[in-house]
């Protein structure tokens, strides 16, 4: 029988009530993780021995006499059998998945080191979403009497310490560290000094907001610090002090934590970014919300503070919560009065305003010069709105789609003129943009991609994949286009193979063309399967702009792609070198099919989209054209 992953030592003194609530409260909470509970008796006397003696699946270990959180702890662990120690104070109930969200920090960030648990108090208002430390060792909790659900304090970071009320740790970790050090005994400032010294290991501390614990604060040591056991806290302060004088030089002093409590929180010196787009990404559905995603992500790999807007949305949803898991705060500002009121509030202390689209340069280019001057503006456009419309209109002789086209033309170099720096998608629409807007400070950061190399042979696939996100005009087009023209092409030739369609709304807009050789899946969540199973993929665009992320996508796991002159646009592709081009449904059918039955082209267009994708668009080139952004800044 395998052993506990976790265990969780409960320091107890007298308060027998609040430990049976606790107890309880572990129980009903569960855990995916295997867990013991260790309960440290530290010289009870009002029958909780008694009581702890009659409960099953609790080891105890009583201490003959009163020696104080500190040794009660250091009890705990030395008898512990998890290779995880969760600390966790008697007056305290933990609410569902607590457990789960703690550990799920060590299993997706190797260097996390202490984990503390977002702490709710008896009233209901918060007590601690992590804690400060200033330059002469006071300390506070962050948030203290905030609203636990405000988004401040919903998001994964860094923090100089959480309390000891709940926090976990490697076993091997604590026990390397001499577990707390005893020269704060009985209490105070031992899980400050741990997790200075889990940093000074070269680990991080983090705050969870997931892990959410109920504290009594003050039901064991009391609230009054001229007398008992509270009275160490300025005993133990000078201690502190004198231990880590050096590290605590580069911490913040509370006048400046007073003025600027959201960037000293934020423990770093990097930019402060704020990203504004029209939802939140949603990475699964378009290849818009996956280059999002991905520039999000780099972004706090380089340790930026990076908040995220979604304009359009009022609630967190579950995107929004997987930002928040990766350390990103979300702003939620629906209404015109909340936006106004975020930006007098906030934004004098933001480095980077990041209007991502045009609709989100439209409503905030002039809110932010407003009220974030400082701020260096960045206008992202995605892909360029006016051309896409341009050639759109073009196509379909739609004299309204030509007058919208012009409207946005307007409006969207206007952006570009009022922006510190433009970013595109190609370098066909960075010199577009450097003839049509000469002073406009222009840069390409691309669609991102990691390399997954190939996941099947030639041999091993078979039929054909369209893949696009349908609530997109250009997609509707292409695939249209493809199963009205280019299809009876390639049953002219014979071909015989399936042709896979698949993409966000597609069984919503395609459902009824879907025929013996059509296959529609629609939303399709995990596409790898899909992408390993097929031989070719079409990109069949007759219109639109930017970078195709579909095109990309295929390239990225070895699946050739056959698509047009406007779909490799800005891509740097080669026909018949790493994809197959071309115009008009005979050619594009006859490029198809010489792709499909070549083992040796499809070979050699394999390897080099795989390069492609290595040399454009891979996240270290976006690393790269990211950090140049902030250098150039000046903030970094």
């Amino acid at each position: 029988m395998t052993g506990p992953q976790v265990s969780i030592v409960v320091p107890v003194y007298n308060q027998l009530d609040r430990t049976r609530r606790c107890l309880r409260s572990l129980a009903a909470a569960g855990s995916r993780y295997a867990f013991e509970v260790i309960v440290v008796d530290d010289g009870s006397t009002d029958g909780s021995a008694e009581w702890l003696a009659g409960c099953v699946n609790v080891r105890v270990r009583r201490l003959p006499a009163n020696a104080g959180f500190i040794a009660a702890c250091n009890a705990g662990a030395a008898i512990a059998h998890g290779k995880f120690l969760v600390f966790l104070n008697n007056d305290t109930e933990v609410r569902r998945d607590w457990l789960d969200a703690l550990m799920a920090c060590f299993e997706s960030m190797p260097d996390c080191g202490l984990v503390g648990a977002k702490l709710i108090g008896a009233d209901g208002r918060l007590q601690e979403a992590g804690a400060m430390v200033f330059a002469d060792g006071q300390a506070c909790n962050y948030g203290r009497r905030g609203d636990p659900s405000d988004t401040r304090y919903g998001f994964l970071r860094d923090t100089d310490y959480c309390s000891g009320a709940c926090i976990a740790l490697p076993k091997e970790l604590f026990l390397r560290l001499g577990g707390f050090d005893a020269r704060y005994a009985p209490a105070y400032y031992e899980d400050t000094d741990l997790a200075f010294a889990v940093r000074a290991a070269g680990y991080r501390v983090i705050y969870q907001p997931r892990a959410e614990v109920v504290h009594a604060e003050g039901a064991t040591a009391g609230t009054a610090i001229s007398s008992g056991v509270k009275r160490y806290q300025y005993i133990n302060r000078d201690k502190f002090v004198a231990k880590w004088k050096e590290a605590l030089a580069a911490q913040p002093t509370a006048m400046e934590f007073a003025c600027a409590p959201e960037r000293c929180a934020a423990r770093n010196r990097a930019p402060h970014i704020l990203v504004i787009d029209i939802d939140y990404p949603r990475p699964e559905r378009d290849a818009g919300s996956l280059r999002m995603f991905n520039i999000l992500q780099l972004m706090r790999e380089m340790n930026c503070h990076v908040q995220f807007w979604a304009m359009d949305a009022a609630n967190r949803d579950s995107h929004a919560r997987a930002l928040e898991d990766r350390g990103i705060e979300i702003v939620v500002a629906p209404t015109p009065l909340q936006r106004l009121r975020w930006w007098y509030t906030r934004g004098a202390h933001v480095d980077i305003v990041w209007l991502s689209r045009l609709p989100t340069s439209e409503r905030h280019l002039r809110l932010a010069r407003r009220h974030a001057a400082q701020a260096k503006l960045v206008f992202d456009t995605v892909d360029l709105h006016f051309l896409r419309y341009e050639r759109g209109a073009a196509l379909q002789g739609d004299a309204s789609a030509h007058k919208l086209a012009r409207r946005f033309r307007r409006t969207e170099l206007s952006a570009v003129a009022h922006a510190d720096v433009t970013l595109v998608v190609s370098d066909y629409e960075l010199s577009l943009l450097h003839e049509l807007v000469p002073t406009s400070d222009v840069r390409v950061l691309s669609t991102i991609h990691t390399v997954w190399e190939k996941q099947a042979s030639f041999e091993e696939r078979e039929g054909l994949l369209f893949l696009g996100n349908f609530e997109h005009t250009p997609n509707i087009d292409a695939v249209r286009w493809l199963l009205a023209e280019i299809m009876p092409r390639l049953r002219e030739h014979q071909l015989g193979v399936p042709l896979h369609i698949a993409g966000y709304a597609g069984d919503k807009v395609l459902a009824d063309l879907a025929e013996d050789d059509v296959i529609v899946h629609g939303f399709v969540r995990d596409l790898d399967p899909l992408l390993a199973q097929v031989r070719v993929s079409l990109a069949p665009l007759r219109f639109g702009a930017g970078v195709k992320g579909k095109i990309n996508l295929a390239m990225s796991r070895g699946l050739p792609v056959v698509t047009t002159f406007i779909g490799a646009e800005g891509m740097g592709l080669r026909h018949r070198f790493d994809a197959m081009i071309a115009d008009g449904a005979e050619a594009f059918a006859s490029a198809v099919v010489e792709l499909y039955r070549d083992e040796s082209l499809w070979n050699r267009v394999s390897e080099h989209g795989l390069d492609n994708v290595r040399r454009q668009f891979s996240p270290d080139r976006a690393r790269l054209t990211l950090s140049e952004l902030l250098v150039t800044d000046g903030v970094k």
